[in-house]
Order: C-alpha cells, then sequence, then structure tokens
C-alpha cells in the first residue's frame, strides 16, 4: 500500500503534531540571544504551550526589565549571563583542553566561554540543553563558527549543511502534507556528487522523523532525467543514483527522484508531462538544490512572495541538535523552530541515550 495514499496533513496539524510528541518528550532549548523580545515571547509560549524549557542567554536585568516592559510572564524561564554563570570557569577549562586536544588555539578562552554563542553550544555539547536557537541578532557566520568550533560532528555526514523547513497549506503542491524541507540553504555553496547525495539521504530520513511516512525526495536540476547534459544537469543525476543505492543498501525508506526540474517535482500534472509513461507521484516533501545560491533564493522568494512560513534552518551533521533563525525572524519562526529543533532533539536521545555520537 502507497504510503502516500493516506490523507495529507495540514500545516496546523504539523505544527500541532510536533507540540504533542514534545508534551510527551518536553526537552530544554538555549537561546544564545535572549535580550530580544521576540525570543522572549517565543519562550513565553513554549512554557504556556508546555513543550520546552527555555533557557535565555544574556544580562537577566535586562532580559526581565524588557520581558515586564511588554507584559510578558517569565515563569519557568530561567536566564543565564555567561561571565556570571556557576559553570563559567569549568567551560573556560574544557576550551583550553579543546585547544590542546586540536593543536590549535581559538583565543582567550575566557573571551571564547563570555561569548553567547560559544556558551550555549557548550552548553549543548556537554548535555546541560538538549538543543540551541541563535542567530536572530547575529550574523549567520558568528552563529555557525561557535558550533562548528565547539559541537562534534556526526561521523556519517560528510559536512555540515542547513535545512529550512517550510509551512505553507495555502500554496499548491507544497509538499503532501503542505509542509517542505529545503536543503542545503545555508552553508556548502557547491557541493560535490557525494555531499549532495548525503544531504539528500540524511534530510529524508529527517522528514521521515517529522511526517511519520515515507517522504518523497526530489533532487533538482534545470533538467528532468536527461533533457539537458550540462556537466551540473550530469552532477545532480549521479547524486541522485548515488543516493538511491545508498537508500536501498541500507534499507532505508525515502523516495528519490532526478535529476528532476522543480515543477515536475512539485506539481504532479507537470510530472505527466514531461515524464509520459511514469507513474502517478505525489509532491516531494524534500527539495534538494544543486546549489546554495539556488537554495537561499528559492527560500527566500517563498518566505516573502509566496508567504511561506519558516520555521528556521536546522543544522545538519552535528552530533547535537542545533537550528539558526534569520535576524527578519518573526516571533512564530522562533516558535516553530524551537518547537522543530526539539522534536529533533527526541531522536536524538532516542537513537543516543547516553548522549555519545
Amino acid at each position: 500500500m502507497n504510503d502516500h495514499s493516506a490523507e495529507p496533513q495540514t500545516g496546523n496539524q504539523i505544527v500541532s503534531h510536533l507540540l504533542d510528541q514534545l508534551r510527551r518528550h518536553p526537552k530544554r532549548v538555549v537561546f544564545t540571544e535572549g535580550e530580544d523580545i521576540r525570543v522572549i515571547r517565543a519562550a513565553a509560549r513554549l512554557v504556556r504551550e508546555q513543550v520546552v524549557a527555555p533557557i535565555l542567554l544574556g544580562d537577566r536585568e535586562r532580559i526581565r526589565s524588557l520581558a515586564a516592559k511588554h507584559d510578558v510572564p517569565m515563569t519557568f524561564i530561567h536566564t543565564i549571563d555567561p561571565p556570571k554563570a556557576s559553570d563559567f570557569t569549568l567551560f573556560c577549562q574544557r576550551v583550553s583542553n579543546m585547544a590542546r586536544y586540536r593543536g590549535s588555539s581559538l583565543g582567550d578562552p575566557a573571551d571564547i566561554v563570555s561569548r553567547p554563542h560559544y556558551f550555549g553550544a557548550l552548553m549543548a555539547q556537554y548535555g546541560q540543553v538538549d538543543a540551541i536557537v541563535g542567530g536572530n541578532r547575529a550574523l549567520p557566520a558568528a552563529f555557525f563558527r561557535a558550533l562548528l568550533h565547539t559541537i562534534k560532528p556526526m561521523p556519517e555526514v560528510p559536512k555540515i549543511f542547513g535545512v529550512s523547513l517550510l509551512i505553507a497549506p495555502h500554496l499548491k503542491h507544497v509538499g503532501g502534507s503542505g509542509i517542505l524541507l529545503l536543503a542545503d540553504t545555508g552553508l556548502i555553496p557547491n557541493p560535490t556528487v557525494e555531499e549532495l547525495a548525503a544531504i539528500a539521504i540524511d534530510t529524508g530520513k529527517l522528514a521521515m522523523h517529522f511526517l511519520g511516512r515515507r517522504p518523497l525526495v526530489a533532487m533538482l536540476s534545470h533538467s528532468t532525467h536527461g533533457s539537458a547534459a550540462t556537466p551540473d544537469a550530469l552532477r545532480v543525476a549521479a547524486s541522485a543514483s548515488l543516493a538511491k543505492d545508498f537508500a536501498m543498501r541500507n534499507f532505508i525508506d525515502i523516495g528519490i527522484e532526478g535529476e528532476v526540474q522543480a515543477d515536475v517535482a512539485l506539481d504532479p500534472s507537470a510530472a505527466e508531462t514531461k515524464l509520459p509513461g511514469s507513474e502517478a507521484r505525489p509532491s516531494a516533501d524534500v527539495l534538494v538544490f544543486p546549489n546554495l545560491d539556488a537554495a537561499h533564493i528559492s527560500l527566500k522568494l517563498l518566505e516573502h512572495v509566496a508567504g511561506a512560513q519558516s520555521y528556521g534552518r536546522l543544522i545538519r551533521g552535528l552530533a547535537r541538535p542545533a537550528a539558526q533563525v534569520p535576524r527578519t525572524a518573526t516571533e512564530e519562526t522562533i516558535f516553530g523552530t524551537a518547537a522543530a529543533i526539539a522534536v529533533e532533539a527526541i531522536k536524538f536521545h532516542q537513537l543516543y541515550p547516553e548522549g555519545e555520537v
């Protein structure tokens, strides 16, 4: 029986599904830039929904003053000012140990640990929180740098990449459930064949976790099944073949299609026209882009022109769940991103109950 025959869920139902999972398995999430009313409001909502125990980094008095000014309750919202934290000295020692182990120096340990991004990443790495969210007031490079320097990589993912989670039930052909995952929208400028295949496999597994069914992954190009034999199209076709072979050999139940154009991936009628004689197919749940430019431009157009709701960028390939939100993020984006990465933390704890990779 085709898993796609089930009645699709709406975007709101997907969010409700995430929250229901978290009520059964609530998680601790640290926000690295807590002196932001959007973060404070999102944290209060997470508490109200009884899904996340939020920890806000920053000056305690500024955060509480900002919350009071906007009448936001701080009940069950924990705040930590990194230089004044009880673990500050311990984290400084651990940063020193990291430098000796790697044979390089990040700089003065006290200066490093006092930075909220690094402090939050250290909290995640050493199990004091289940997930980390940041980027709402900083350049993405600053947040990514802290994660890459502090959190261990996952051995099965060759390079760190980002997955953007979009919900747009009001748009036609947006995934089989009104939810769409885009990769890589943040980190690898021009992925190799092997990197594209790894992105497809890992994002497909992530989609399966969120959707609770077999997802369809489309590997995008300007070509569909050899309609243009350019080097870029051949690269995507090779990565799709590699990903399919890996999924089959490892019994990973995800559908992978490529290389295909975006209309073929999302519109079943376009697929029927351009691939005559092929089986009927649903809209793709995951879009894997050939390069960072294509992915990032598509993400911004879907957000700012088509009105899709973005739930941040989930950072894949790290040994701890992490997510980045843009500086333009709304309260809803921050709330949804925290919920999504906390749900990802549920899977992490199931796979690695001792916290080790």
